[in-house]
């Protein structure tokens, strides 16, 4: 890792030299253009290769030196604005008004998205989709085919709403437990993560809300798309996608069972557990981040039992079956649950492993005392969560109606109302914001990127992309042109953060018919969400779902074999994807 102040040191000082150069010269667009072009490609070479740099440090640092080629331009519309009515009145319009500031870094979007990751944190505690999942396991007679492509198809409707990352997130930890309890091969393990990034971000863009690409994307060529838009175009393009997610599963999981009978206490009631961790030590894990964490008190055995829960076993019974010391037992096993029930699950543990099932029946009691309880505290904080979808749903028609209103309003009213389901619970409380903290901070890079992007504009680059893109209808058709619009989305997501894709190339598309804006939209929020998924740098969700690979499951894979898993069902997705984008075209001529 490189030292970041020195990077941000060296492009202070480039940029003084560009400003120095500026008073005997000019800088051409050409150069503007160029180290934005360079900030956004050492993303991908800085963050994938032997030698890497904090993402803040190189965008902030590379600001300064956008900034300074900027100034120094011959003419741009800020140029001439600032010439004709001063800094005050520029100052006044674009950094001391909310409509400058959206202008500026998409402020609306980016708030709405900070109030969304806020709520979702908050909803994540109340351990809903752990909640439904029993539910359809038990429903399902413990099939996991029906169970997992339930699961999903709730999480593809709700990433369309909700904060896709946030929602990866609640989802891999889910399908995870699922296939802990089938004793699957880690290879699947493995691909039931990779399938959580697809849902969240291809299935995710059946509407504008849970995707930033579709967020920046709408506020771009406003009023070109709208909600009615996503609906139209986007929503069978998500379901299609869907289809192919869903027959990958059945190839994976179809036949797997899970004994519901026989299901560990712990396991059979994970959500009050996850709601019981939150409450009482402020944090949430899984049985193996719990041993990772205590390795040092397990004597070499940590890995050892590690082995075992993959292998299907409970957490309590890996550890007795590995001649864990009591005191050692008693440890995780409070730290996991709570510190009164950790003599009482030991017990129980103990009992079942010697096979006297009747006296790990009895020593499971007061477990199942203490979880009731949690779970009526648990299900009063869900109906919070579910009545801050109100404020949301109300002020998210009232923006469709009136794009005056600031969307940002709708996802923080939601967070406030959620959060008084859990405001007495302290330790919650505070596992929320941090966690909406941490998944927010994966956006603070996109700041200078967009203001790079909007200086851009100004300086007129973006009128040279329309006339190629007009240029390009001319001579090979509006099909052709919205294929290559697809496929370059899609190669550019995958090495570039789709966010900034979204947001460089969306401009190119003002001033065409508004059928052709429909079409290239399509073709674009297509490539944004299916590139995102291709590699482990694409967008947030891959980002999320490789560190937990590499953390949980695998330890030593690689940004390759992530790239191999994912191909067969990236290319089959856009086969899948090119039919639709040339069958619109065909219903426009």
């Amino acid at each position: 890792m490189l030292p970041p102040w020195r990077f941000v040191w060296g492009c202070a000082l480039v940029a003084c030299a560009i400003l120095i150069a500026g008073r005997l010269t000019p800088m051409p667009v050409g150069l503007l253009a160029a180290e934005v072009l360079a900030t956004i490609l050492g993303l991908f070479l800085l963050g994938s290769f032997k030698f890497q740099i904090h993402k803040n440090a190189l965008t902030y640092g590379m600001l300064l030196v956008v900034g300074a080629t900027f100034s120094q331009l011959a003419r741009s519309s800020w140029h001439i604005e600032i010439a004709e009515q001063g800094w005050r009145t520029w100052t006044a319009a674009h950094l001391l008004s909310f409509e400058g500031l959206d202008g500026l870094v998409h402020a609306d979007t980016m708030l709405f998205i900070l109030g969304l990751t806020l709520f979702v944190a908050v909803i994540a505690q109340t351990r809903l989709l752990e909640g439904i999942t029993l539910v359809l396991l038990r429903r399902n007679a413990g099939y996991m085919l029906p169970t997992v492509i339930s699961v999903t198809a709730v999480v593809a409707m709700a990433s369309g709403i909700l904060d896709g990352v946030s929602m990866i997130g609640l989802t891999i930890r889910t399908l995870v437990i699922i296939m802990m309890l089938a004793a699957a091969p880690l290879e699947a393990v493995r691909h039931a993560v990779m399938v959580c990034t697809a849902v969240t971000t291809i299935c995710g863009m059946w509407l504008a809300y849970g995707e930033p690409p579709n967020l920046i994307m709408k506020a771009n060529l406003y009023p070109s798309l709208d909600n009615a838009f996503f609906l139209r175009y986007c929503l069978p393009a998500a379901v299609a996608s869907y289809a192919v997610i869903a027959w990958q599963l059945r190839k994976r999981l179809g036949g797997r069972h899970i004994r519901l009978d026989d299901l560990d206490i712990l396991d059979a009631n994970v959500a009050d557990v996850r709601f019981l961790q939150a409450s009482r030590h402020g944090e949430v894990m899984t049985p193996i981040e719990l041993v990772e964490g205590h390795a040092d008190v397990l004597e070499g055995r940590a890995e050892s039992v590690i082995q075992r829960i993959q292998a299907g076993e409970s957490l309590g019974l890996a550890l007795v079956h590995e001649d864990v010391s009591v005191g050692a037992r008693r440890l995780l096993l409070g730290h996991f649950v709570s510190d009164e029930l950790a003599d009482g699950l030991d017990r129980h543990y103990l009992y079942e492993a010697a096979g006297r099932p009747e006296e790990a029946l009895q020593a499971e009691l007061a477990v199942h005392e203490v979880l009731s309880v949690t779970a009526t505290i648990r299900r009063r904080a869900q109906i919070f969560g579910a009545l801050g979808l109100v404020p949301f749903v109300i002020i998210l028609v009232i923006h469709g109606l009136t794009h005056q209103v600031p969307l940002f309003p709708a996802s923080f009213g939601a967070f406030a109302v959620a959060l008084v389901g859990i405001m007495h619970i302290p330790n919650m409380r505070g596992l929320a914001l941090r966690e909406a903290r941490a998944e927010y901070a994966e956006y603070y890079f996109l700041f200078p990127l967009f203001l790079s992007i909007t200086l851009l504009t100004s300086a007129g680059f973006f009128d040279q992309v329309q006339s190629l893109v007009q240029d390009g209808i001319a001579i090979l058709g509006p099909s052709h042109v919205a294929f290559g619009q697809f496929l370059g989305s899609t190669l550019l997501s995958a090495i570039l953060d789709n966010n900034v894709v979204a947001d460089f190339a969306s401009r190119g598309l003002h001033g065409l018919d508004i059928n052709l804006v429909h079409l290239f939209a399509l073709a674009q929020i297509a490539g944004y969400a299916l590139g995102g998924c291709w590699t482990h740098i694409g967008c947030a969700q891959s980002v999320v779902a490789f560190a937990f690979i590499r953390r949980d499951v695998d330890p030593h894979y690689t940004p390759l074999r992530w790239i191999k898993d994912m191909t067969p069902v990236i290319v089959q997705i856009m086969l899948v994807l090119t039919a639709i984008i040339y069958l619109e075209s065909a219903l426009l001529e």
